[in-house]
Protein backbone atom coordinates (compact mmCIF):
# COMPACT_ATOMS: atom_id res chain seq x y z
CA UNK A 1 0.00 0.00 0.00
CA UNK A 2 1.45 3.51 -0.73
CA UNK A 3 1.41 6.69 1.29
CA UNK A 4 -1.52 8.38 -0.75
CA UNK A 5 -3.90 5.09 0.35
CA UNK A 6 -3.27 4.99 3.65
CA UNK A 7 -6.37 6.07 6.17
CA UNK A 8 -5.72 9.01 8.10
CA UNK A 9 -4.97 8.32 11.26
CA UNK A 10 -7.63 9.56 14.00
CA UNK A 11 -5.87 12.39 16.08
CA UNK A 12 -5.21 11.80 19.96
CA UNK A 13 -4.02 14.30 22.58
CA UNK A 14 -0.32 13.98 23.22
CA UNK A 15 0.70 12.44 26.11
CA UNK A 16 2.03 14.51 28.77
CA UNK A 17 6.02 15.53 29.22
CA UNK A 18 7.75 13.91 31.51
CA UNK A 19 9.16 15.37 34.45
CA UNK A 20 12.59 15.38 33.05
CA UNK A 21 11.95 17.83 30.07
CA UNK A 22 12.93 21.63 30.66
CA UNK A 23 15.86 20.51 33.00
CA UNK A 24 19.35 21.60 32.67
CA UNK A 25 22.03 18.92 31.83
CA UNK A 26 26.12 19.73 32.97
CA UNK A 27 25.96 23.58 31.82
CA UNK A 28 23.64 23.35 29.06
CA UNK A 29 20.92 25.66 28.74
CA UNK A 30 17.58 24.67 30.20
CA UNK A 31 15.88 22.29 27.40
CA UNK A 32 11.99 22.04 26.50
CA UNK A 33 9.50 21.47 23.25
CA UNK A 34 9.20 24.72 20.78
CA UNK A 35 7.32 24.85 17.70
CA UNK A 36 9.38 25.35 14.47
CA UNK A 37 7.97 28.68 12.14
CA UNK A 38 5.29 28.48 9.87
CA UNK A 39 6.35 27.45 6.48
CA UNK A 40 10.09 26.33 7.40
CA UNK A 41 10.38 22.64 6.83
CA UNK A 42 10.25 20.12 9.83
CA UNK A 43 13.47 19.31 11.04
CA UNK A 44 12.35 15.33 11.51
CA UNK A 45 13.24 13.06 8.60
CA UNK A 46 11.16 9.93 8.88
CA UNK A 47 11.87 6.38 8.04
CA UNK A 48 9.61 3.11 7.93
CA UNK A 49 8.07 1.92 10.79
CA UNK A 50 5.42 0.31 13.16
CA UNK A 51 2.66 3.49 13.85
CA UNK A 52 0.47 3.57 16.98
CA UNK A 53 0.06 5.50 20.32
CA UNK A 54 2.69 4.87 22.70
CA UNK A 55 4.44 6.96 25.16
CA UNK A 56 8.19 8.60 24.28
CA UNK A 57 11.12 7.77 26.37
CA UNK A 58 11.75 9.92 29.35
CA UNK A 59 13.34 13.00 27.82
CA UNK A 60 11.95 12.92 24.33
CA UNK A 61 8.87 14.79 24.74
CA UNK A 62 5.91 14.51 24.25
CA UNK A 63 4.56 12.59 20.83
CA UNK A 64 1.83 13.22 18.88
CA UNK A 65 -0.91 10.75 18.02
CA UNK A 66 -1.84 12.24 14.13
CA UNK A 67 0.52 11.38 11.09
CA UNK A 68 0.77 12.30 7.24
CA UNK A 69 2.12 10.86 4.20
CA UNK A 70 4.71 13.73 4.34
CA UNK A 71 8.25 12.46 5.72
CA UNK A 72 9.05 14.47 8.80
CA UNK A 73 12.48 14.95 9.57
CA UNK A 74 14.05 14.21 12.55
CA UNK A 75 15.90 17.17 14.28
CA UNK A 76 19.83 16.41 15.60
CA UNK A 77 19.77 15.76 19.19
CA UNK A 78 21.60 18.74 19.91
CA UNK A 79 19.95 20.85 17.50
CA UNK A 80 18.92 24.20 18.45
CA UNK A 81 20.67 23.52 21.96
CA UNK A 82 23.42 24.43 24.01
CA UNK A 83 25.28 21.28 24.47
CA UNK A 84 27.85 21.10 27.72
CA UNK A 85 27.19 24.93 28.39
CA UNK A 86 28.25 26.56 24.61
CA UNK A 87 26.05 26.39 21.20
CA UNK A 88 26.47 23.95 18.75
CA UNK A 89 25.26 23.96 14.79
CA UNK A 90 22.88 20.90 15.14
CA UNK A 91 22.76 17.76 13.80
CA UNK A 92 20.42 15.83 10.70
CA UNK A 93 19.31 12.42 10.74
CA UNK A 94 20.88 10.35 8.25
CA UNK A 95 18.06 9.92 5.31
CA UNK A 96 15.71 6.94 5.34
CA UNK A 97 17.31 3.54 4.47
CA UNK A 98 20.92 5.11 4.66
CA UNK A 99 21.61 2.27 7.07
CA UNK A 100 23.90 4.64 9.39
CA UNK A 101 23.12 4.13 12.93
CA UNK A 102 20.56 6.48 14.43
CA UNK A 103 22.34 9.23 16.98
CA UNK A 104 19.18 8.24 19.51
CA UNK A 105 20.31 4.46 19.62
CA UNK A 106 17.46 3.35 17.73
CA UNK A 107 19.20 1.28 15.31
CA UNK A 108 17.90 1.99 11.64
CA UNK A 109 16.38 5.22 10.83
CA UNK A 110 13.66 3.13 9.77
CA UNK A 111 12.91 1.76 13.33
CA UNK A 112 9.72 -0.64 13.64
CA UNK A 113 7.43 -0.44 16.14
CA UNK A 114 4.72 -3.15 15.97
CA UNK A 115 1.22 -2.92 17.75
CA UNK A 116 2.79 -3.14 21.21
CA UNK A 117 4.54 -0.26 22.98
CA UNK A 118 8.29 -0.67 23.70
CA UNK A 119 7.69 0.71 27.34
CA UNK A 120 3.97 0.71 27.72
CA UNK A 121 3.14 -2.53 26.34
CA UNK A 122 0.20 -3.40 24.02
CA UNK A 123 -2.08 -0.28 22.83
CA UNK A 124 -5.70 -0.71 22.14
CA UNK A 125 -6.52 -0.44 18.35
CA UNK A 126 -2.88 0.45 17.72
CA UNK A 127 -2.02 0.23 13.89
CA UNK A 128 1.23 -1.37 12.27
CA UNK A 129 2.96 0.70 10.19
CA UNK A 130 5.99 3.36 9.26
CA UNK A 131 6.26 5.78 12.08
CA UNK A 132 5.43 9.28 10.74
CA UNK A 133 4.97 12.72 12.39
CA UNK A 134 2.81 15.67 10.69
CA UNK A 135 3.86 18.21 8.46
CA UNK A 136 5.21 21.17 10.03
CA UNK A 137 4.83 19.96 13.24
CA UNK A 138 7.81 20.38 15.92
CA UNK A 139 8.26 17.63 18.58
CA UNK A 140 9.59 18.53 21.45
CA UNK A 141 13.95 18.70 21.27
CA UNK A 142 15.14 15.91 22.75
CA UNK A 143 17.78 16.09 25.33
CA UNK A 144 21.33 15.21 23.89
CA UNK A 145 23.03 12.07 24.20
CA UNK A 146 25.88 12.70 26.38
CA UNK A 147 29.26 12.39 23.62
CA UNK A 148 32.46 10.32 25.26
CA UNK A 149 33.53 13.69 26.88
CA UNK A 150 30.38 14.47 28.41
CA UNK A 151 30.40 10.58 30.44
CA UNK A 152 33.94 10.63 30.99
CA UNK A 153 33.51 14.19 32.70
CA UNK A 154 30.21 12.99 34.63
CA UNK A 155 32.36 9.75 35.47
CA UNK A 156 34.74 11.79 36.81
CA UNK A 157 32.33 14.00 38.68
CA UNK A 158 30.67 11.47 40.14
CA UNK A 159 33.33 9.62 40.79
CA UNK A 160 34.93 12.63 42.93
CA UNK A 161 31.99 12.98 44.52
CA UNK A 162 32.12 9.30 45.66
CA UNK A 163 36.09 9.67 46.61
CA UNK A 164 35.40 12.73 48.09
CA UNK A 165 32.66 11.07 50.66
CA UNK A 166 34.17 8.51 51.35
CA UNK A 167 37.45 10.27 52.17
CA UNK A 168 35.14 13.03 54.24
CA UNK A 169 33.78 10.04 56.03
CA UNK A 170 36.68 8.51 56.64
CA UNK A 171 38.77 11.59 57.73
CA UNK A 172 36.03 12.17 59.99
CA UNK A 173 35.86 8.69 61.88
CA UNK A 174 39.70 8.20 62.32
CA UNK A 175 39.82 12.53 63.42
CA UNK A 176 36.95 11.14 65.95
CA UNK A 177 39.04 8.01 66.49
CA UNK A 178 41.92 10.06 67.41
CA UNK A 179 40.36 12.53 69.42
CA UNK A 180 39.01 9.93 71.61
CA UNK A 181 42.00 7.79 71.49
CA UNK A 182 44.31 10.61 71.95
CA UNK A 183 42.72 13.20 74.01
CA UNK A 184 39.89 11.98 75.77
CA UNK A 185 40.89 10.22 79.08
CA UNK A 186 38.63 9.50 81.63
CA UNK A 187 38.93 8.67 85.30
CA UNK A 188 35.92 6.46 84.91
CA UNK A 189 38.05 4.14 82.83
CA UNK A 190 40.75 3.46 84.59
CA UNK A 191 40.48 0.29 86.83
CA UNK A 192 40.38 1.09 91.12
CA UNK A 193 43.20 0.62 92.87
CA UNK A 194 44.19 -2.03 95.11
CA UNK A 195 42.75 -1.49 98.80
CA UNK A 196 45.81 0.03 101.38
CA UNK A 197 45.88 -2.60 103.68
CA UNK A 198 49.62 -1.87 105.16
CA UNK A 199 50.05 -0.03 108.33
CA UNK A 200 50.78 3.85 108.36
CA UNK A 201 54.30 4.46 108.38
CA UNK A 202 55.64 5.13 111.84
CA UNK A 203 56.04 8.96 112.67
CA UNK A 204 53.85 10.03 110.02
CA UNK A 205 50.18 11.92 111.09
CA UNK A 206 48.39 9.17 110.47
CA UNK A 207 50.43 6.69 112.69
CA UNK A 208 50.11 9.65 115.45
CA UNK A 209 46.28 9.99 115.11
CA UNK A 210 45.83 6.14 115.00
CA UNK A 211 47.46 6.06 118.39
CA UNK A 212 45.97 8.65 119.91
CA UNK A 213 42.25 9.24 118.65
CA UNK A 214 41.02 6.17 121.23
CA UNK A 215 42.09 8.24 124.49
CA UNK A 216 41.09 11.28 123.57
CA UNK A 217 37.64 12.44 124.44
CA UNK A 218 34.90 15.21 124.16
CA UNK A 219 34.17 16.90 127.41
CA UNK A 220 30.67 18.85 127.84
CA UNK A 221 29.49 20.79 130.76
CA UNK A 222 25.99 22.06 131.62
CA UNK A 223 26.08 24.93 134.02
CA UNK A 224 23.07 27.55 135.12
CA UNK A 225 24.34 29.78 133.53
CA UNK A 226 24.72 28.10 130.30
CA UNK A 227 27.18 25.24 128.36
CA UNK A 228 30.69 24.53 127.34
CA UNK A 229 32.88 22.23 125.86
CA UNK A 230 36.20 21.66 125.43
CA UNK A 231 38.43 18.09 125.42
CA UNK A 232 40.71 15.64 127.18
CA UNK A 233 42.44 12.69 127.25
CA UNK A 234 42.69 9.44 128.98
CA UNK A 235 45.52 9.04 131.52
CA UNK A 236 44.19 5.38 133.30
CA UNK A 237 42.12 2.21 132.24
CA UNK A 238 39.38 3.72 135.37
CA UNK A 239 38.10 6.91 133.55
CA UNK A 240 40.54 9.49 134.98
CA UNK A 241 40.83 12.18 132.21
CA UNK A 242 42.74 15.26 131.87
CA UNK A 243 42.04 18.69 130.89
CA UNK A 244 42.09 22.45 131.80
CA UNK A 245 40.72 23.78 134.70
CA UNK A 246 38.84 26.24 132.39
CA UNK A 247 36.71 23.68 130.47
CA UNK A 248 35.54 22.32 133.39
CA UNK A 249 35.45 24.66 136.26
CA UNK A 250 31.87 25.96 135.67
CA UNK A 251 30.79 22.91 136.90
CA UNK A 252 33.06 23.15 140.64
CA UNK A 253 29.75 25.05 141.86
CA UNK A 254 27.21 22.57 141.19
CA UNK A 255 27.02 21.94 137.33
CA UNK A 256 27.04 18.88 134.96
CA UNK A 257 30.14 17.11 132.90
CA UNK A 258 29.28 14.42 130.18
CA UNK A 259 32.25 12.72 128.81
CA UNK A 260 32.13 11.35 125.08
CA UNK A 261 34.27 8.66 123.88
CA UNK A 262 35.76 8.17 120.64
CA UNK A 263 33.44 5.41 119.91
CA UNK A 264 30.87 7.49 120.81
CA UNK A 265 29.93 6.01 124.00
CA UNK A 266 28.71 8.89 127.01
CA UNK A 267 29.46 8.58 130.48
CA UNK A 268 29.03 11.44 133.30
CA UNK A 269 31.62 12.70 135.07
CA UNK A 270 33.10 14.54 138.62
CA UNK A 271 35.71 16.86 139.33
CA UNK A 272 38.90 15.19 141.10
CA UNK A 273 41.04 18.55 141.79
CA UNK A 274 41.91 21.39 139.77
CA UNK A 275 44.35 23.88 139.61
CA UNK A 276 43.41 27.62 138.53
CA UNK A 277 47.09 28.81 138.77
CA UNK A 278 48.56 25.80 135.93
CA UNK A 279 45.01 25.44 134.25
CA UNK A 280 44.94 21.91 134.92
CA UNK A 281 42.12 19.53 135.59
CA UNK A 282 41.48 15.87 136.38
CA UNK A 283 38.43 14.22 136.39
CA UNK A 284 36.76 11.18 137.04
CA UNK A 285 34.69 9.26 134.27
CA UNK A 286 31.51 6.67 136.04
CA UNK A 287 31.09 3.19 135.16
CA UNK A 288 33.85 2.75 132.77
CA UNK A 289 36.91 0.18 132.56
CA UNK A 290 39.84 -0.96 130.15
CA UNK A 291 40.12 2.44 128.46
CA UNK A 292 42.69 2.70 126.56
CA UNK A 293 45.18 5.39 128.03
CA UNK A 294 47.77 7.45 126.12
CA UNK A 295 51.34 7.64 126.84
CA UNK A 296 52.97 10.71 128.27
CA UNK A 297 56.23 12.30 126.98
CA UNK A 298 59.10 14.39 128.48
CA UNK A 299 58.77 18.18 127.22
CA UNK A 300 62.39 19.35 128.12
CA UNK A 301 63.32 17.46 124.94
CA UNK A 302 61.05 19.56 122.64
CA UNK A 303 63.21 21.68 120.43
CA UNK A 304 62.06 24.18 118.10
CA UNK A 305 61.25 23.43 114.61
CA UNK A 306 60.39 20.11 116.02
CA UNK A 307 56.84 18.33 114.60
CA UNK A 308 53.92 18.39 116.38
CA UNK A 309 50.32 17.15 116.39
CA UNK A 310 46.98 18.64 118.02
CA UNK A 311 43.72 16.37 118.97
CA UNK A 312 40.59 17.66 120.27
CA UNK A 313 37.27 19.02 119.33
CA UNK A 314 37.38 22.45 117.88
CA UNK A 315 33.76 24.17 117.85
CA UNK A 316 32.18 20.98 119.07
CA UNK A 317 34.38 19.08 116.01
CA UNK A 318 35.12 15.80 118.05
CA UNK A 319 38.45 13.83 116.68
CA UNK A 320 39.81 16.68 114.77
CA UNK A 321 43.62 16.29 114.22
CA UNK A 322 45.68 19.09 113.06
CA UNK A 323 49.93 19.07 112.64
CA UNK A 324 52.39 21.61 112.91
CA UNK A 325 55.42 22.08 114.25
CA UNK A 326 57.02 24.20 117.70
CA UNK A 327 57.50 27.81 117.02
CA UNK A 328 58.80 28.25 120.49
CA UNK A 329 59.65 27.23 123.88
CA UNK A 330 59.49 28.53 127.18
CA UNK A 331 57.11 30.93 126.28
CA UNK A 332 55.49 32.69 129.38
CA UNK A 333 51.19 33.02 128.50
CA UNK A 334 48.34 33.49 131.04
CA UNK A 335 47.26 30.19 131.72
CA UNK A 336 43.77 29.88 130.08
CA UNK A 337 44.25 33.05 128.51
CA UNK A 338 43.56 35.19 130.97
CA UNK A 339 46.30 37.93 130.20
CA UNK A 340 44.99 39.99 133.11
CA UNK A 341 46.20 37.67 135.88
CA UNK A 342 50.24 37.16 136.96
CA UNK A 343 48.55 34.57 139.25
CA UNK A 344 48.06 32.18 136.02
CA UNK A 345 51.24 32.84 133.98
CA UNK A 346 52.86 29.49 132.55
CA UNK A 347 56.15 28.36 130.49
CA UNK A 348 54.05 26.70 127.23
CA UNK A 349 54.93 25.35 124.19
CA UNK A 350 54.26 27.48 121.17
CA UNK A 351 52.75 25.47 118.15
CA UNK A 352 51.55 26.83 114.64
CA UNK A 353 49.11 23.10 114.71
CA UNK A 354 45.45 24.84 114.55
CA UNK A 355 44.06 25.34 117.92
CA UNK A 356 40.94 26.46 118.38
CA UNK A 357 37.94 26.91 120.87
CA UNK A 358 37.19 23.20 121.72
CA UNK A 359 40.38 22.43 121.63
CA UNK A 360 41.34 23.75 125.17
CA UNK A 361 42.69 20.43 127.20
CA UNK A 362 43.29 18.02 124.31
CA UNK A 363 46.34 16.61 123.83
CA UNK A 364 49.52 17.87 122.01
CA UNK A 365 51.65 14.96 120.64
CA UNK A 366 55.07 14.68 119.36
CA UNK A 367 56.21 12.24 116.74
CA UNK A 368 56.57 9.57 118.35
CA UNK A 369 52.96 9.32 119.91
CA UNK A 370 53.69 10.68 123.28
CA UNK A 371 52.09 13.67 124.83
CA UNK A 372 53.99 16.52 125.29
CA UNK A 373 51.89 19.11 126.43
CA UNK A 374 48.09 19.97 127.10
CA UNK A 375 46.74 22.95 124.40
CA UNK A 376 45.37 25.33 126.61
CA UNK A 377 45.21 28.77 124.95
CA UNK A 378 45.38 30.73 121.54
CA UNK A 379 46.40 34.00 120.20
CA UNK A 380 43.70 35.73 117.65
CA UNK A 381 43.74 39.50 117.12
CA UNK A 382 40.29 39.56 116.45
CA UNK A 383 38.88 42.20 119.39
CA UNK A 384 34.84 40.81 118.22
CA UNK A 385 31.90 39.46 120.59
CA UNK A 386 32.20 35.91 118.86
CA UNK A 387 34.91 33.45 119.67
CA UNK A 388 38.12 34.05 118.07
CA UNK A 389 39.57 31.51 116.01
CA UNK A 390 43.42 30.02 115.00
CA UNK A 391 46.10 32.23 113.64
CA UNK A 392 49.05 29.75 113.71
CA UNK A 393 49.59 30.94 117.76
CA UNK A 394 48.87 28.27 119.92
CA UNK A 395 49.95 27.28 123.39
CA UNK A 396 50.59 24.49 125.67
CA UNK A 397 51.49 23.37 129.11
CA UNK A 398 54.03 21.44 129.00
CA UNK A 399 54.07 18.14 130.19
CA UNK A 400 57.03 18.08 132.31
CA UNK A 401 55.03 20.88 134.89
CA UNK A 402 51.77 19.49 134.18
CA UNK A 403 52.86 15.74 135.14
CA UNK A 404 53.76 16.92 139.06
CA UNK A 405 50.02 18.83 139.13
CA UNK A 406 48.38 15.73 137.83
CA UNK A 407 50.22 13.44 140.04
CA UNK A 408 49.51 15.70 143.12
CA UNK A 409 45.64 15.93 142.20
CA UNK A 410 45.35 11.93 141.63
CA UNK A 411 47.04 11.43 144.53
CA UNK A 412 45.94 13.78 147.13
CA UNK A 413 43.10 15.96 145.13
CA UNK A 414 44.73 19.15 145.73
CA UNK A 415 48.34 20.44 144.06
CA UNK A 416 50.82 22.49 144.83
CA UNK A 417 52.13 25.76 143.19
CA UNK A 418 55.78 26.36 143.59
CA UNK A 419 56.60 29.88 144.60
CA UNK A 420 59.66 32.07 145.66
CA UNK A 421 57.85 34.11 147.64
CA UNK A 422 57.75 37.32 146.03
CA UNK A 423 55.98 40.29 144.08
CA UNK A 424 57.79 41.51 140.88
CA UNK A 425 57.32 43.89 138.41
CA UNK A 426 59.16 44.41 134.65
CA UNK A 427 61.60 47.07 134.12
CA UNK A 428 64.17 47.68 131.62
CA UNK A 429 67.08 45.13 132.82
CA UNK A 430 64.19 42.86 134.09
CA UNK A 431 62.29 41.32 136.98
CA UNK A 432 62.15 43.80 140.14
CA UNK A 433 61.12 42.85 143.48
CA UNK A 434 58.37 45.15 144.76
CA UNK A 435 57.14 42.91 147.57
CA UNK A 436 59.09 39.92 149.99
CA UNK A 437 56.92 37.38 151.45
CA UNK A 438 57.71 37.08 155.06
CA UNK A 439 59.56 33.77 155.40
CA UNK A 440 59.28 32.53 152.10
CA UNK A 441 61.94 31.72 149.82
CA UNK A 442 63.24 34.59 148.79
CA UNK A 443 63.58 36.14 152.20
CA UNK A 444 65.49 32.98 153.41
CA UNK A 445 67.57 33.52 150.46
CA UNK A 446 68.53 37.21 151.37
CA UNK A 447 66.54 38.97 148.13
CA UNK A 448 64.90 42.01 149.11
CA UNK A 449 62.48 44.42 147.69
CA UNK A 450 63.91 46.48 144.70
CA UNK A 451 66.44 43.82 143.64
CA UNK A 452 66.36 43.40 139.83
CA UNK A 453 66.47 39.53 139.31
CA UNK A 454 68.14 38.79 135.71
CA UNK A 455 68.71 35.69 135.92
CA UNK A 456 67.28 32.61 137.26
CA UNK A 457 68.91 29.36 136.59
CA UNK A 458 69.88 29.25 133.47
CA UNK A 459 67.62 31.44 131.77
CA UNK A 460 67.46 35.13 131.40
CA UNK A 461 64.96 37.13 132.73
CA UNK A 462 63.23 40.51 130.59
CA UNK A 463 60.52 40.75 132.28
CA UNK A 464 58.02 40.03 134.96
CA UNK A 465 56.23 37.59 133.41
CA UNK A 466 59.40 35.45 132.39
CA UNK A 467 60.11 35.48 136.53
CA UNK A 468 56.89 34.07 137.06
CA UNK A 469 57.39 31.03 134.02
CA UNK A 470 60.13 30.13 135.24
CA UNK A 471 59.87 29.50 139.08
CA UNK A 472 56.27 27.76 137.90
CA UNK A 473 58.45 25.35 135.67
CA UNK A 474 60.19 23.94 138.92
CA UNK A 475 58.66 22.07 141.27
CA UNK A 476 58.57 22.41 145.42
CA UNK A 477 61.95 21.99 147.24
CA UNK A 478 64.12 22.96 144.02
CA UNK A 479 66.75 24.72 144.73
CA UNK A 480 67.84 27.40 142.21
CA UNK A 481 70.98 29.79 141.72
CA UNK A 482 69.36 33.86 140.94
CA UNK A 483 71.66 36.28 139.66
CA UNK A 484 70.92 40.34 140.32
CA UNK A 485 71.68 43.24 138.10
CA UNK A 486 74.49 43.54 140.47
CA UNK A 487 76.22 41.19 139.51
CA UNK A 488 75.64 38.82 142.65
CA UNK A 489 74.12 35.88 143.04
CA UNK A 490 71.69 33.97 145.70
CA UNK A 491 70.95 30.92 145.83
CA UNK A 492 66.92 29.83 147.13
CA UNK A 493 64.71 26.69 147.88
CA UNK A 494 61.72 26.67 146.51
CA UNK A 495 58.19 26.69 148.34
CA UNK A 496 55.05 24.89 147.51
CA UNK A 497 51.52 26.20 148.64
CA UNK A 498 48.62 23.98 147.81
CA UNK A 499 46.13 25.29 145.80
CA UNK A 500 42.48 24.39 144.50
Amino acid sequence: MTESNQPAPKPEEPTSVPPSAGQTDSGAREQGPSQPEPGQPDPLQGGSGQAGVHSAPAGLGDVPASFTSAQPQVPSPDAGQTQLGGPGPGQQLPPSGSGQPHPLGLGATTAQFGAENPFTGPQPGAQTGQYYLPPGYQPPPVPPRPKGRGKVVAGVAALVLIVGGLSGGLGGYLGYTFANDSSSVSSLDSPRPASQTSNAPAGSVEDVANKLLPSVVQIQVRTRSGAGEGSGFIISGNGQIVTNNHVIEGAAAGGEIKVVFHDGRTASAKILGRDPSSDIAVIQADGVSNLPVVQLGNSGDMKTGQAVVAIGSPFDLSGTVTSGIVSSVNRPVSAGGDGNSQATVLNAIQTDAAINPGNSGGPLVNMQGQVVGINSAIYSPSQGQGQAGSVGIGFAIPMDQARRTIDEIVKNGKPKQTVLGVKVESTEQGARISEITSGGAAEKAGLKAGDVITKFADRRIDESDTLVAAVRSKAPGDKVTITLSDNRTVEATLDGVEVG
